[in-house]
């Protein structure tokens, strides 16, 4: 009973020391010094050879400006406990003081401690490194290194060369050590990618590439190739990183699947035409059905969204030649929802959609099928404005799958279910939820339409304007562009609510954007820009008008322009990632 009571008492006071330890903690790090100091010496008193305690005992001192009492802390200190880590601390505390040689005098003799005994490189390096001492940790390492063969401090290094401003060396050693530990190679990778998504990486990054070419040249090990790869989709180069995931294929088959993910990558970033490049040379290396189901859908979903009508019965027999060749099942399901929303929203025949989703239904699906076939049902219900009827399948999923991605997406639809019907204040109650989703897609598209729905209701109270938007935005939805576009410029001609006419700019410049009218356009987009410049919409008219410029009419000098505007005028905006990431490449930032 005597120990139990002394375990009891033990496991008590140690959870006491923890929280004192944090309160003081708390204390210092809101620049209550002298509230910490209180509780770090009552502390010190339980644990007088604590030497953590005792530095930041020191730190707190030094932080008054009560050098002399951190110095005869820490004289103590050393005294008692003979560690020479607190060599550093005492010479650090001579720095703060501008008192160079006796704080270089303490350094040495830390130094000099870990040539008489290497081990004490660990603590002593340390020490260095959080007082940002990277020349001395540097000479600690190589020290202890040239007594002891057999430690290795790479890494360590590495990143200390970095601080130093020696990027080569840290790149260097940064590889190397990766290519011996390949175990390690995430922990480098992350470090590596610090520096490259730095303000002004170009240089740090032109060096990397450098380097990581000579190296795949010099030795032909697959693990560079893996490295460059990895590199190429850093900077968002995935036809460079094809090229390289190419070469690993031929020499490890195993390693196919990476370029699956590549293609998936390059689809959900837009890049069609590496997109497609990966995708035709998968279905060439596979008689995988799953990944070749996969691969045709990605190419025919590309081909929807950029071939005119023309060519959708050529889509058409796609679709149904490949559900002949893979048959209706579970495993086809991608496929079928595919044919379902083409045959709806591009062939307006949208009874034809039902049916494949009817026949759908009743093969042995999971919940989460079943989620994906009954959310296309909704969608194709709101097509024909049967708004409750599809509300009330949207909520089935929303109730079937709470608190899961899915399910959000299916609220979310249900609130753009009720805004097209134009019951705005029910849309907003659900939208006011959504904005906290976990999903940042679905929060963004939440707190855009709150946004337009309140901004609009402020303004006019009637929502006269608002109700005609919410109208050409469901003409947009049902694929009827031209009724769309007729709608949103009916807004821009006859009403003058102010509120929204940048939206409906917008709007109208994206319809001309898809139809390929890139000049009329522009018109639109330049309008935000000239008259709406302090709006919400800005960011991506300059964005929109940037894309057009650079990739569809080459004008290479305009898309940089507008590019940059994005990055220095609008940094909190959805797309300046994808603004920094082309106004350096036009600007030549990843040549070598």
């Amino acid at each position: 009973m005597k120990k139990l009571f002394l375990y009891i008492a033990f496991i008590f006071s140690v959870a006491v020391f923890g929280q004192n330890e944090q309160l003081a903690k708390n204390y210092f790090e809101k620049g209550e010094f002298e509230k910490a100091l209180v509780i770090y010496e009552q502390l010190d008193e339980k644990q007088p050879s604590n030497t953590y305690i005792a530095q930041r005992m020191a730190a707190a001192y030094q932080q008054l400006e009560q050098y002399d009492e951190a110095q005869k802390l820490l004289l103590e200190k050393l005294e008692r406990t003979k560690q020479p880590m607190l060599l550093v601390e005492i010479g650090y505390n001579y720095q703060l003081q501008k008192n160079t040689h006796e704080a270089e005098n303490y350094y040495k003799q830390a130094l000099d401690a870990i040539a008489q005994n290497p081990s004490h490189v660990y603590s002593i390096a340390n020490t260095f490194e959080k007082k940002v001492l990277a020349k001395e940790a540097l000479q600690a390492y190589e020290m202890a290194i040239a007594i002891n063969k057999s430690l290795n401090f790479d890494y360590q290094m590495a990143l200390l060369q970095g601080q130093l401003g020696n990027m080569d060396l840290m790149i260097e050693n940064l590889l190397n050590y990766a290519f011996k530990n390949q175990k390690n190679l995430p922990i480098v990778q992350n470090q590596l990618s610090r520096f490259m998504n730095e303000e002004s990486p170009e240089a740090f990054n032109t060096a990397l590439r450098k380097t990581l070419l000579i190296n795949t040249q010099k030795t032909q090990d697959i693990f560079w190739n893996q490295f460059l790869s990895w590199f190429f989709v850093q900077q968002r180069d995935y036809g460079k990183a094809f090229i390289q995931e190419r070469a690993i294929y031929k020499r490890e088959p195993d390693s196919f699947m990476n370029i699956v993910a590549l293609a998936k990558l390059t689809v959900e970033e837009g890049e069609n035409e590496t997109a497609r490049d990966i995708l035709n040379y998968i279905l060439e290396n596979t008689q995988d059905p799953n990944l070749q189901m996969e691969a045709h859908k990605y190419l025919l979903k590309m081909d929807i969204a950029t071939t005119g009508e023309k060519e959708y019965l050529a889509i058409k027999k796609r679709i149904d030649d490949l559900l002949a060749q893979f048959g209706i099942s579970p495993y086809s399901l991608e496929l079928q929802l595919l044919k379902a929303n083409f045959d709806a929203f591009y062939l307006k025949d949208p009874d034809a959609g039902i049916t494949t989703l009817n026949t759908a239904l009743k093969l042995q699906l999971n919940k989460y099928q079943t989620a994906e076939v009954k959310m296309k049902l909704s969608d194709i219900l709101l097509l024909e404005e049967k708004f409750n009827q599809a509300i009330i399948y949207y909520a089935q999923i929303e109730e079937e799958l709470k608190n899961d991605a899915v399910g959000h997406e299916a609220s979310l639809k249900v609130a753009k279910s009720t805004y097209f019907k134009g019951d705005f204040e029910w849309a907003q109650k659900q939208l006011k939820v959504l904005k906290s989703s976990s999903s940042q897609l679905i929060a963004n598209d939440a707190l855009e339409l709150f946004l337009l729905i309140t901004d609009n209701t402020v303004e006019d109270s009637t929502q006269t304007a608002l109700k005609k938007f919410a109208r050409a935005d469901f003409k947009l939805y049902q694929n009827k562009k031209a009724e769309a576009l007729e709608g949103f410029k009916n807004i821009i001609t006859t009403d003058k609510t102010e509120s929204i006419q940048d939206v409906t700019l917008l709007r109208i410049g994206k319809i001309y954007e898809t139809q390929g009218q890139y000049d009329l356009a522009l018109q639109y987009y330049q309008q935000i820009i000239d008259k709406y410049a302090e709006g919400i919409y800005i960011d991506e008219a300059l964005f929109f008008s940037a894309e057009i410029y650079y990739k569809e009419l080459n004008d290479t000098e305009k898309a940089k322009s507008l590019y940059e505007k994005v990055l220095f005028e609008h940094q909190d905006s959805i797309y300046f990632i994808e603004a920094r990431k082309q106004f350096r490449l036009l600007r030549g930032d990843t040549t070598i």
